[in-house]
């Protein structure tokens, strides 16, 4: 079991933590929300709670509850920029079968 960031989403990770003074890593957890069930919330981890898994990945502590993990296992985040005002995390979850045409939701 394991969520995994890209060279570039570790890199940036590492830049804000760095520039916000503190910080353990990326928490990344799921709520329900949209038309196709779950959502992705992406936060700063600042301490741990007894349910939490941490994966290292490029040196970047990646934290996700035991509940979140079972929808987002395997899940690799990249950091990815189109241009200077768009730019922003991209989710590859192996166990997503639909996501919402606005790709605000996803269903596993």
């Amino acid at each position: 079991m394991a969520v995994t960031l890209t060279d570039a989403a570790a890199n940036h990770v590492s830049k804000m933590i760095q520039q916000r003074g503190r910080g353990l890593g990326l928490r990344i957890a799921t709520k329900k929300s949209g038309c196709s069930g779950w959502a992705y919330v992406v936060d700063y981890a600042d301490e741990l709670d007894a349910d939490d898994q941490v994966f290292d990945s490029h040196g970047v502590k990646v934290v996700v509850d035991t509940v979140s993990l079972d929808r987002i296992d395997g899940m690799e985040i990249d950091f990815v920029k189109s241009s200077l005002l768009n730019q922003g995390f991209e989710f590859r979850n192996p166990n997503v079968k639909n996501e919402c045409g606005c790709g605000e939701s996803f269903n596993v």
